[in-house]
C-alpha cells in the first residue's frame, strides 16, 4: 500500500470516529431544556440530574416535539417524565414494562399506572408486554432503555435479548433511533456480570443490537467514569450513582 493510500485510510478512520461521536455535541433544544426545568418533576429526580445529565441524553437521542417514544423498562419514570414534556401534547410516550417484571413487582406496576394518571403528564401510555413477544400500538421514532439492558439477560436470557432487539427494530420507523444506556462491565466479560454486578460488556451490546439490523451511529461519553474499575456491584455505596456508563445510539436504516 502506498504512503498516500495509508494516509487516506487513516483520515477515513478518523472521520468515521468523529462521525460516531459528533451527535453527542448536539445542543439541547428549548423543549428539552424546558422538560428538565419542569416544576412537576419530583425533587428526587432533580437531585440526580447532575449525575444523569438528562438534557445531553435527550439531545443525543434526538427527541423532539411530536415524537412517539418508548421508554423500555422505565423504572421509577425518571426519563419517562422528561420524554413526556419534550415531545409535547402532539407526541406520545409509551412506558413499556415487561410482563416478566410486572409479575414480580406490583410496585413497578403501580408506579407505572400512577405516572400515566398524573395530570401533569397527559401523554404517557402504560404498556405491559411479554418480553419474547413485544407489540407496540404504532410505529415509533425513539426507543430508549436506561440501565436495564443487562436485566433482560440477567432475568430472561440471551434469547429474550435477541427477541427484544428484533421487536424494537420492527417497531421503529425507518430511520428511527434505539438508545441503549447501561453500566460498563470488564472488557471481554460478555454477559458474565449481568446478574451479579448488574453490568454488561459494551461490545456484547453492540454485537447483539447490530445483529437485529441496526447500525451504530454514535456514542456519548458524558457518563464515562474512569474511577470505576468495573469490579464493584453498581449498588455498592462507594459507587452507586456514579458508575462508568456507555450510551449508544443505534439507527434503523431507512
Amino acid at each position: 500500500m502506498s504512503r498516500v493510500s495509508v494516509i487516506a485510510l487513516a483520515l477515513g478512520l478518523a472521520v468515521s470516529s468523529l462521525a460516531l461521536t459528533a451527535s453527542a455535541a448536539t445542543a439541547p433544544s428549548p423543549a428539552i431544556t424546558a422538560a428538565v426545568a419542569d416544576s412537576n418533576r419530583p425533587q428526587a429526580d432533580k437531585d440526580r440530574d447532575a449525575d444523569r445529565k438528562p438534557a445531553e441524553m435527550l439531545a443525543f437521542a434526538g427527541v423532539k416535539a411530536g415524537d412517539k417514544v418508548v421508554d423500555f423498562m422505565p423504572g421509577a419514570g425518571y426519563f419517562t417524565r422528561l420524554f413526556a414534556k419534550a415531545v409535547g401534547p402532539k407526541g406520545r410516550v409509551y412506558s413499556l414494562l415487561p410482563n416478566e417484571i410486572a409479575t414480580r413487582s406490583q410496585k413497578a406496576v403501580d408506579g407505572q399506572k400512577a405516572l400515566a394518571g398524573d395530570k401533569a403528564y397527559g401523554n404517557i401510555v402504560p404498556l405491559v408486554e411479554p418480553v419474547n413477544a413485544l407489540t407496540f400500538p404504532e410505529k415509533v421514532d425513539v426507543v430508549w432503555t436506561s440501565q436495564n439492558y443487562h436485566d433482560v439477560h440477567a432475568f430472561m436470557g440471551a434469547e429474550a435479548a435477541a427477541a427484544v432487539n428484533k421487536a424494537i427494530f420492527n417497531a421503529l420507523k425507518p430511520g428511527g433511533v434505539y438508545i441503549v444506556l447501561d453500566h460498563v462491565a470488564e472488557a471481554g466479560s460478555g454477559v458474565r456480570d449481568t446478574n451479579t454486578l448488574h453490568r454488561i460488556d459494551p461490545e456484547t451490546v453492540k454485537k447483539e443490537v447490530e445483529a437485529a439490523g441496526f447500525v451504530l451511529e454514535g456514542q456519548d461519553d458524558a457518563l464515562h467514569n474512569t474511577a470505576d474499575n468495573h469490579t464493584l456491584k453498581v449498588f455498592d455505596p462507594a459507587l452507586r450513582g456514579h458508575t462508568d456508563q456507555f450510551v449508544f445510539k443505534f439507527r434503523k436504516p431507512k
